[in-house]
């Protein structure tokens, strides 16, 4: 049974930190898996309550490791995540491994703004944990396309647009 678009799912988020990350607050990252959590549901029902989720921010070595363990690549990449599914009490639940470095450097060879990179990436993180993905060309349209949106709806630019 899906649950109607018009209610708000109940979101519970814990925000980890394995590297400094001053400018990434809890109430920052709050705001941006909110925005993708209510986009979403805008976007389609969902069959589930309830929407729990870690947000970890990591440094190279333990992105690495999890990359490396999870995916079998041997390297640290911006984001992943991993969606658990629904439980029997009804409530999705995913992790989310944001890496620092990474979006740094990307923030810097992509010449954007630090946190609006950071916005997306977990805005990205989010939309796969409520079972988005980039697969094939449709899926990976539509994913992009409510990136653009939720990122606009922000003040801010298309992250796959390049100048």
């Amino acid at each position: 049974m899906s649950k109607p678009n018009n209610q708000t799912l109940k979101l519970a988020l814990a925000v980890q930190y394995g590297a400094v990350a001053p400018l990434l607050p809890r109430w920052r990252i709050r705001r941006w898996v909110q925005r993708a959590l209510t986009a979403a549901q805008q976007d389609r029902p969902f069959a589930f309550s309830a929407f729990t989720v870690v947000v970890r921010i990591e440094g190279l070595a333990d992105a690495r490791m999890l990359n490396a363990q999870y995916r079998g690549k041997d390297y640290a990449t911006n984001v992943l995540t991993f969606e658990y599914g629904i439980a029997p009490d009804g409530s999705a639940s995913a992790d989310i491994v944001l890496c620092l470095p990474i979006i740094k450097q990307e923030a810097r060879a992509q010449r954007k703004d630090f946190l609006c990179h950071a916005a997306h990436l977990t805005i990205h993180g989010t939309l796969h944990a409520l079972g988005y993905d980039h697969l094939r060309v449709r899926d990976t349209q539509k994913m992009e396309a409510l990136e653009i949106k939720i990122l606009s709806e922000m003040g801010i630019s298309d992250p796959y647009y390049l100048m």
